[in-house]
């Protein structure tokens, strides 16, 4: 098994170690990515929800040349061997030096210190175990066994956790064997602890938290640098939250400050303005959706009674079959209802070919004796096509190579259905 220097010591940054093993576990267009295996290792590998670290190993040979194997990720296999993944090979038994990415070990260790006392905070204050622990790039969530959260009760865990990092409380590590771990979990000084056997490594904050973890950890609560909130939503497991810690806080805030201002700026208001402006622009677009609604529908109406007038009757049947280069679907669609309710004995075939795939609309009034939805479906499916819709109403979309075929195969449908009724020669298409 691999020396864990990480363990005693998450904060090392530089570290000796030897080759164990070497293995090639893929090649793609001539380029190998190799697994190295270290006698010793402050490398973290991915684990407990925490991403690995990276950084490099560096080898000098027997001529003093140097060489500089990047290490792209870490992972531990169920031997308890960790692997470092590169694509420089090296040689097993070869003497190198190990640099952790320290921006990215830092980050890590503020996040997962963070998630270890936000964790705590929220059982003792809420009473709500944490389920699982992810850190991502950018946020770090943890889902909750509770129903829900409210406001009021985010502020206080976030001032409550501020203020225990403020304190600056001794945070220590030290390892127990399992009978031990199960004692103190029993006693409920434990919060938790893992289906493993052999020695567990407990993490403390004193005074406050106990908790079996495996990460690196900060030394003291102070150097978690700041826990901010950033979110809550409902999971299938309870509720997620999501937050950052340390610098990653740091930034966030400055991303957000800076928002604000532009927002600012582009309103011509202060930043405690900005909230009232954005509501009343709520409102004067909702109002505006509501006018532009109207006018659409009586935009309709008038085009609708037009496109009758165009049409003359034969046969006392009305087919207005037309394709609209300019009007989106939304429109072609309530022109469609609108031809339909005006007279008896009317049929609209409409499409929007604004965009393709071109929306097809078919509509009839109250007194032609056939369904639009089967009739469209049937239509459809001869060519491979899905749509359906009402006996009033029907609709889908047509890609551009079938158009023609679709558009002319539904006219000789209407046709056939309405012979019975109209005289077949006067229908138009």
């Amino acid at each position: 098994m691999t020396d864990r220097l990480y363990y005693a010591d998450s904060f090392l940054q530089n570290f000796s170690a030897r080759i164990a093993d070497i293995r090639e576990v893929s090649r793609a267009d001539g380029v190998s990515v190799w697994q190295v295996a270290l006698d010793r290792t402050a490398f973290y590998p991915t684990s407990g929800g925490q991403p690995s670290d990276t950084g490099m190993l560096t080898a000098t040979s027997r001529s003093g040349a140097m060489l500089e194997a990047p290490i792209e990720s870490v992972e531990e296999d169920e031997q308890g061997t960790i692997w470092h993944f590169t694509r420089k090979p090296l040689s097993a038994g070869t003497e190198v030096q190990g640099v952790i990415d320290w921006p990215r070990r830092l980050d890590h260790i503020q996040q997962h210190s963070g998630q270890h006392l936000l964790s705590a905070v929220l059982m003792r204050e809420l009473n709500a175990p944490t389920v699982s622990f992810h850190l991502g790039e950018e946020v770090s969530t943890i889902d909750l066994a509770i129903g829900s959260i409210e406001h009021h009760s985010l502020e206080r865990i976030e001032r409550i956790a501020n203020e225990l990092i403020a304190e600056d409380r001794p945070v220590t590590i030290r390892t127990v064997e399992r009978r031990e771990a199960e004692a103190l979990l029993a006693a409920g000084q434990l919060r938790k602890l893992p289906e493993r056997s052999g020695s567990i490594r407990l993490i403390e904050i004193a005074g406050y938290d106990l908790n079996a973890c495996g990460g690196t950890h900060v030394r003291s609560t102070g150097q978690i640098g700041g826990l901010l909130l950033r979110g809550v939503e409902k999971v299938s497991r309870g509720m997620r939250v999501s937050f950052v810690c340390g610098l990653r806080a740091a930034a966030v805030a400055r991303h957000d400050f800076e928002l604000l201002n532009r927002i600012s700026g582009l309103l011509s208001i202060g930043a405690e303005g900005v909230p009232a402006v954005i509501e009343r622009m709520r409102a004067e677009v909702k109002a505006a959706e509501k006018e532009r609604q109207r006018l659409r529908e009586e935009l309709a109406g008038y085009h609708s009674a037009r496109l009758v007038v165009e049409e003359q009757r034969k046969g006392g049947l009305c087919f207005v079959s037309r394709t609209f280069a300019d009007r989106d679907p939304e429109y072609i669609r309530l022109l469609a209802s609108d031809l339909a309710a005006s007279a008896p004995a009317i049929v609209a075939l409409l499409i929007s070919a604004e965009n393709w795939p071109a929306r097809l609309v078919l509509a009839k009034s109250a007194d032609i004796d056939f369904h639009c939805g089967d009739l469209l479906r049937e239509a459809l499916a001869a060519h491979g096509l899905r749509g359906g819709g009402s006996a009033g109403l029907a609709q889908t979309d047509v890609p551009k190579d079938l158009f023609v075929k679709v558009k002319e195969d539904l006219e000789a449908r209407i046709r056939l259905r309405c012979g019975g009724q109209y005289s077949v020669s006067s229908l138009r298409s």
